[in-house]
């Protein structure tokens, strides 16, 4: 059975940090690319970040180059480290697969149930 686990989520004062991870299992993680995508209320999902753990090519939105860094580990693991948070990143966290880099949603095909991410000012 595939599964993606997102945790780590919580709440944090704007120019804090916070780290989110995904737990994969079931499917062959160096084959797929994982990526982290957010909603946030009354807003569309909006691409955040992806990897491709085989040979660490990642991939950025333009709102968190600078700020957010992916990684991931030899235990299916990928991460999403934040700093220098914002309101407006406050949304629910979602980690997914797809076959290909990129951030388009339609893409990904392994959804996981999310995390949230609230940022204080």
């Amino acid at each position: 059975e595939v599964q993606l686990v997102e945790s780590g989520g919580g709440l944090v004062q704007a120019g804090g940090s916070l780290r989110v991870s995904c737990a994969a299992s079931g499917f062959t993680f160096d084959d797929y690319v994982i990526g982290w995508f957010r909603q946030a209320p009354g807003k569309e999902r909006e691409g955040v970040s992806c990897i491709r753990p085989i040979d660490g090519r990642t991939y950025y939105a333009d709102s968190v180059k600078g700020r957010f860094t992916i990684s991931s580990d030899n235990a299916k693991t990928v991460y999403l480290r934040m700093n220098n948070l914002k309101p407006e990143d406050t949304a629910v966290y979602y980690c997914a697969a797809s076959s290909v880099v990129g951030l388009e949603s339609g893409d990904y095909y392994y959804w996981g149930q999310g995390t949230q991410v609230t940022v204080s000012s």
